[in-house]
């Protein structure tokens, strides 16, 4: 792959759009773009890690191994978004694991010292990237609550409003989205079982709240999920 497509990895995002050749270059993206099939682990167990990454194809598992050694996962990253050191510092990882998920990834990596140079200069990429990390401060916020005080049903719901937001236009009535994730995963995201999480899917699934089978999620009216959606 030519340095140009390289640099297409980040070109074509909104995040990414107004950079010059020069400002792409100083992130060194041409030295940094990474290919890993499908179970390979991006990182595994880091604590301190300067490295801040971007999918520009595939999924990502985030995760950490708790002290009876199974695998917990706290995300699936998607195309389009940003993984590894989004705070900025290099501590505060906490042990996580980023492994390849589903089929091959392509991802580029840059430093936190080489975006942090670039963010003095470009204003309007801080502002962006700041309300990118903000979002995602709130989505957790969000879970961490439900997983407080929300029944199952109504933490699936709210995690199914949130894939909606993420990959469908704003007000579309009715939508279909990949399944890419399986009972196990989502139960994992919401504090909750997968024999639970299926029995659930088909309760949704005879309410008419969706339709699914394993290729997409479809649902038919995306406004009844939205009063399900705790705002912090």
């Amino acid at each position: 792959m030519s340095a140009a497509d390289k640099w297409l990895l980040i070109r074509n995002y909104d995040l990414w759009a107004h950079l010059t050749d020069e400002e792409v270059a100083e992130l060194n993206i041409v030295h940094n773009y990474i290919e890993a099939h499908k179970g390979d682990y991006i990182y595994f167990e880091a604590f301190q890690h300067n490295k801040l990454y971007f999918v520009k194809e595939g999924y990502i598992r985030i995760g950490f191994i708790d002290e009876s050694g199974r695998e917990m996962i706290k995300e699936i990253i998607q195309q389009g978004e940003l993984f590894g050191q989004i705070t900025l510092e290099k501590n505060s990882l906490n042990g996580e694991f980023a492994q390849a998920y589903k089929s091959e990834v392509s991802l580029c990596a840059f430093s936190i010292d080489d975006f942090q140079k670039l963010l003095q200069k470009k204003p309007a990429l801080a502002l962006k990237y700041s309300k990118q990390v903000g979002s995602k401060l709130r989505q957790i916020e969000n879970r961490l609550l439900n997983l407080l005080n929300k029944d199952v049903k109504t933490r699936l719901l709210n995690f199914l409003w949130q894939l909606v937001q993420k990959q469908v236009p704003p007000n579309a009535p009715s939508a279909c989205i990949p399944n890419y994730l399986t009972h196990e995963d989502i139960a994992n995201l919401i504090g909750s079982s997968r024999q639970t999480v299926t029995t659930l899917f088909n309760e949704l699934a005879t309410e008419g709240f969706i339709t699914y089978n394993r290729k997409e999620i479809c649902f038919p009216d995306i406004k009844r999920l939205q009063p399900y959606y705790t705002v912090v």
